[in-house]
């Protein structure tokens, strides 16, 4: 069922997303071809903030603050992940692999390259302050419209 708390907590994370992904393309080699890092960061952001955060809001600023963070979580687990099977895709297609499972196995190393540059005091700092943000927000909304 589809609520203010929901819709307020996808577009917060969608936002966060974007902009990490933003300060994310200014840690990543140079010349690298980013498409549509953004959006696609920015959609998985909605998606995680109307599934996690939403559908957790309503039960209290304390629980609000630790949903943002499973929220950020699920954002950063989902986003590095989707962003590894296409860059694996786009490898495959240049056939880079021999087979299916080296190609499965270079999703796992391509993530772990990509949570490198998430180690840096920007990211984890734009991600700390927007889980708590996103989890009052969530809060806040939820109290107010029902």
């Amino acid at each position: 069922m589809p609520t203010a708390a929901k819709l307020f907590s996808g577009i917060c994370l969608a936002v966060l997303g974007y902009i990490v992904s933003e300060i994310l393309k200014t840690q990543l080699p140079s010349g690298t071809a980013f498409g549509r890092f953004s959006e696609i960061n920015s959609v998985i952001g909605f998606i995680c903030g109307w599934l996690v955060l939403g559908s957790r809001a309503g039960r209290g600023f304390a629980a609000g603050i630790s949903n943002g963070f499973t929220g950020v979580a699920a954002l950063t687990f989902w986003g590095l992940f989707v962003q590894s099977v296409y860059e694996m895709v786009q490898e495959s297609m240049k056939h880079r692999y021999d087979g299916v499972v080296e190609a499965i196995a270079a999703i796992f190393e391509i993530g772990v390259k990509l949570g490198e540059h998430l180690i840096n005091a920007p990211v984890i700092l734009t991600l700390l302050v927007g889980a708590i943000a996103s989890g009052m927000i969530s809060e806040t909304v939820s109290r107010h419209w029902r």
